[in-house]
């Protein structure tokens, strides 16, 4: 009895498991509670922006907008290297992962806007 009772329970477990990964994936809702995470999106949400610098280097090294957002979504913040707390706007270093692991930014985050100040190739 008691067997069959965990049986039903756990069949019933497996399938609201797969029903509410399926609404999740449907809805493309993010949980960003890490630093890192935090700290990528808010730079992805606010209209983007690229200095002159950033332009000239990015030209040079042939990265475009999407290895930008490529690093946007899984780079690393190095926090070290970064000035969150500085006003009016804040300032971050962000690494690339991967293919673009020799790639970094310089962001600065300010109320409205992400300026993409520098592009760091090694």
């Amino acid at each position: 009895m008691l067997i069959k009772r965990i049986g039903y329970y756990l069949v019933g477990l497996s399938i609201g498991c797969i029903g509410v990964y399926f609404f999740w994936q449907k809805k493309q809702a993010t949980f960003d509670y890490g630093m890192d995470a935090r700290t990528l999106k808010t730079i992805r949400i606010k209209e983007r922006l690229f200095s002159n610098n950033a332009k000239n280097s990015m030209l040079q090294h042939n990265i475009d907008t999407l290895k930008i957002s490529t690093i946007l979504y899984t780079g690393d913040v190095d926090f070290g290297k970064s000035k969150p707390r500085q006003k009016p706007c804040a300032e971050y270093f962000i690494t690339g992962k991967k293919d673009l692991k020799n790639v970094s930014l310089y962001v600065k985050r300010c109320d409205s806007t992400a300026t993409i100040e520098k592009v760091i190739v090694d």
